[in-house]
Order: structure tokens, then sequence, then C-alpha cells
């Protein structure tokens, strides 16, 4: 897994999800938290390093849900590595296309 350039992965749990998680790094997130009492009301800003893709995601995923990061070259840089994406089948078509099929023919 130290060598891959490429990494797709769908539903993972335990020390696969947690080292997946830290090879997609962190990001900076923007938090807010509230405070009010009975003579004021405050408002807190703060920026935080999260994992980009944290491990409870990575082993939450649903059937036809990804996780990855692609790996570029110096001649054409991809600024977008890291994924989070979902198949979406067109059901309807898939199953006329399934009718349309033809037996296989055995000798």
């Amino acid at each position: 897994m130290n060598i891959t350039g490429n990494v797709i992965s769908g539903q993972v749990t335990g020390d696969t999800a947690k080292q997946l998680s830290e090879r997609f790094g962190r990001i900076m997130q923007d938090r807010a938290s509230f405070s009010i009492n009975r003579m004021d009301t405050s408002i807190s800003r703060s920026k935080q390093l999260e994992s980009a893709i944290p491990a409870s995601k990575i082993a939450a995923l649903s059937s036809g849900e990804f996780v990855g990061m692609v790996a570029d070259d110096p001649d054409c840089k991809i600024e977008l590595k890291s994924f989070h994406c979902e198949i979406q089948n067109n059901h309807q078509s898939l199953k006329l296309e399934q009718e349309g099929y033809k037996p296989l023919l055995s000798d």
C-alpha cells in the first residue's frame, strides 16, 4: 500500500479505514461555536485541521460509494486528487438492456 499511486476503496473498517484516512490527508475546516447566556450571546470562530475523509466515513460507505486518491505526474498535475463519489445507475435502462441479451449458444 505504501507504493500505490492510485487508491480506490469501498467500505472498510478498522486499521484499513484508519490507514486510508491518514493517506488522504487533512484539510483546514472552519468552526463556529455559539455561547448563549442570560445577558449575552457570543460567537467564536476558529480553524481546525481535520481528516479530509475520516475513517468513520470510510467505514460507513454504502453500496456503490467509493473514496480514493489518484496519482498525477509532473506533466499533467491534478489539483483535486482525493474524492468521495457514488455510482448512479439508471436501473430502468439497465433492465431494458438486459432484456435484449441473447442466450449463449453451447456446443
